[in-house]
C-alpha cells in the first residue's frame, strides 16, 4: 500500500508548496449537475468490492499531483499484468501498471515496451494510452495509435467495451473503436485494460553525445543520422547549453560534464538500437568521424558500456526534473517545423527576457526525430496571471507557425480554450457529436479537450 505522501515521486524533495486544487486555479469553471459521493455511495462500493480492492482517499493523493506540481485533482489497485505472449509479444495489462514495472517485466522475456518517459517510474499504460503519449524513441517504434491492438473501456453508462478477448495486428472488420479512446484523455470513457504490442529488445544499444555550433548543424546531423544510421536509428534529442547549465548546478554538481565542448550552443543524443554490436558501433563510428571531418559536430563522446549509456542519457532526462526543482515550474509541449525550433526559443526569450522579469531558466530541448520542441521555464512564486500571458504567447505562436500546441502532453483544461484557435469549425463539431454520443450527460472529465460550444 503506498503511502499518503509524495515520496513516490522522484522530484518530491524539490516541492515546497503543492500547487492549488485546478477547481481554485480555474474558478470559471462551474460544477455541473453532478452529485458529490456521500457516506451511501461508499459502502454500496464496499459490498460490491472485497477489502483488498479498496482504496482510501490518501492512499490516491499521489496520482492526482502532476509531474510539474501544475495540476491537482480532489486510483491503483488495476495493476495486474494479465497475460503475455512470448511468440507475438503482445501483452494485457490492467490500466494502472506503472510503465517501468511493465518494462522489467518484459526484459527477461527479450522483449520491450515500445515507449519510453522520463516519469516511467510513476506513469501508468492507462495514463500513456489516454494521453496519446509519445516519448524518446517514437521515431522508432511509432505511437500508441499503432502499438495498441485492444483496450477495455468503462462507457459512460456503465456498458463495457472490450477488445482484449482476441488483440489482432490485422483486423479490417468495421470501425477501429479503440482509436477514439487513444488520446481522448478519459472524455468519452475510462481505459481500465490494455492490449499492447511490445517489440523485441535490441541486443546491442549504442548511443553518442555531440556537440555543434549552431542549429543549423543539428539539423545537417540529424539528416545524416537518417541517411548514414536509417534503420539502427532509435533517437535523436537535443537541448541547449541553459539546460546543461541547470541540470549541473541542481542535479550533477559533481559530474563532469562529458563533452571537452562545454560551452556550445547546443547538443545533441543519438541512440542506435540493433541485433549485432560490432556491426552498429561501426556505423555509428563512421558516422561520428565524417560529420566531424566535414565541421558539423565538433566534439563527440561514444558511450562503452551501459554505464555510460546511462550517463549520456540522464544529461538529457534529468532537464525536466532540474526545472522542478529551481521554482515553481512551467512546462509546454510544441510541435512544428523542426528548423521552427531556434526561433520560437529566441522569441519566447525577447518577450520575456530571463533576469528581467518574473521568468527564469527558459530551456529549449526535445525530440528532433519526431518534430517536438519541449520549452520549460521557472517563474518567481505562483502567479495565475503571469503564467496565463506566457502561455498566451506559446500557444498563438505554435498555431500562428502552423505547429500543435500539445504534440504529446494532452489539451486537459489547460489548453482547452485555444482548441477554437486550432481546430476548424467542421473539426469540431465532429468532436462534440462524438462526445455526445457516448457522454450524454457530460460526466466523463468534462471541462477537458472539447471546448465550449459558443458558435464555434
Amino acid at each position: 500500500m503506498l503511502s499518503s505522501s509524495i515520496t513516490r515521486r522522484a522530484f518530491s524533495s524539490a516541492i515546497k508548496t503543492i500547487t492549488p486544487l485546478t477547481s481554485k486555479k480555474h474558478p470559471h469553471l462551474k460544477r455541473g449537475p453532478y452529485k458529490k459521493v456521500d457516506a451511501q455511495d461508499i459502502n454500496v462500493f464496499k459490498k460490491l468490492l472485497p477489502e483488498q480492492q479498496q482504496v482510501v482517499t490518501e492512499d490516491t493523493d499521489v496520482y492526482n499531483l502532476d509531474f510539474f506540481n501544475l495540476y491537482r485533482g480532489s486510483s491503483n489497485k488495476f495493476n495486474q499484468i494479465r497475460s503475455f505472449d512470448a511468440t507475438s509479444g503482445i501483452v494485457v495489462v490492467d490500466a494502472g501498471v506503472i510503465l517501468q514495472n511493465l518494462d522489467q517485466h518484459l526484459e527477461p522475456h527479450g522483449y520491450t515496451v515500445p515507449l519510453d518517459l522520463g516519469a516511467k517510474g510513476s506513469c501508468q499504460i492507462g495514463g500513456n494510452v489516454s494521453t496519446n503519449a509519445g516519448g524518446l524513441r517514437l521515431m522508432r517504434f511509432g505511437n500508441l495509435h499503432g502499438n495498441v491492438l485492444g483496450l477495455e473501456v468503462v462507457l459512460p453508462d456503465g456498458t463495457i467495451l472490450n477488445s482484449l478477448a482476441t488483440p489482432l495486428r490485422k483486423d479490417n472488420t468495421g470501425y477501429d473503436l479503440k482509436q477514439l479512446f487513444i488520446g481522448a484523455e478519459g472524455t468519452l470513457g475510462i481505459v481500465t485494460g490494455v492490449a499492447l504490442l511490445t517489440p523485441k529488445k535490441a541486443r546491442a544499444t549504442n548511443v553518442a553525445m555531440v556537440a555543434v555550433d549552431s542549429f543549423e548543424h543539428i539539423q545537417q546531423a540529424y539528416a545524416s543520422a537518417r541517411d548514414e544510421l536509417s534503420e539502427i536509428l532509435s533517437a535523436f534529442e537535443f537541448w541547449d547549453h541553459d539546460s546543461v547549465q541547470l541540470v549541473q548546478k541542481t542535479m550533477l554538481s559533481d559530474q563532469i560534464y562529458p563533452l571537452n565542448s562545454s560551452s556550445s550552443p547546443y547538443y545533441a543524443l543519438l541512440e542506435t538500437q540493433g541485433s549485432r554490436e560490432d556491426h552498429d558501433m561501426q556505423k555509428l563510428e563512421s558516422y561520428l568521424e565524417k560529420n566531424m571531418t566535414n565541421g558539423v559536430i565538433q566534439d563527440g563522446v561514444l558511450a562503452q558500456d551501459a554505464s555510460q549509456v546511462n550517463a549520456l542519457w540522464q544529461w538529457r532526462e534529468k532537464i525536466p526534473e532540474a526545472i522542478t526543482r529551481s521554482g515553481t515550474a512551467m512546462t509546454y509541449d510544441v510541435a512544428m517545423d523542426i528548423r521552427l525550433f531556434p526561433r520560437m526559443v529566441q522569441d519566447v526569450k525577447t518577450k520575456f527576457p530571463p533576469g528581467k522579469s518574473q521568468y527564469s531558466n527558459i530551456l529549449g530541448f526535445g525530440h528532433i526525430g519526431d518534430g517536438n520542441l519541449h520549452i520549460m521555464a521557472n517563474m518567481e512564486g505562483f502567479d495565475q496571471h503571469g503564467q496565463e500571458a506566457f502561455d498566451d504567447y506559446i500557444f498563438k505562436w505554435a498555431i500562428e507557425h502552423q505547429g500543435s500546441i500539445s504534440a504529446e502532453h494532452g489539451i486537459g483544461i489547460h489548453k482547452v480554450d485555444y482548441m477554437t484557435q486550432c481546430k476548424n469549425p467542421v473539426q469540431l463539431a465532429l468532436m462534440r457529436k462524438i462526445k455526445a454520443n457516448f457522454d450524454k450527460h457530460s460526466i466523463m472529465n468534462p471541462y477537458k479537450v472539447i471546448p465550449e460550444n459558443n458558435g464555434v
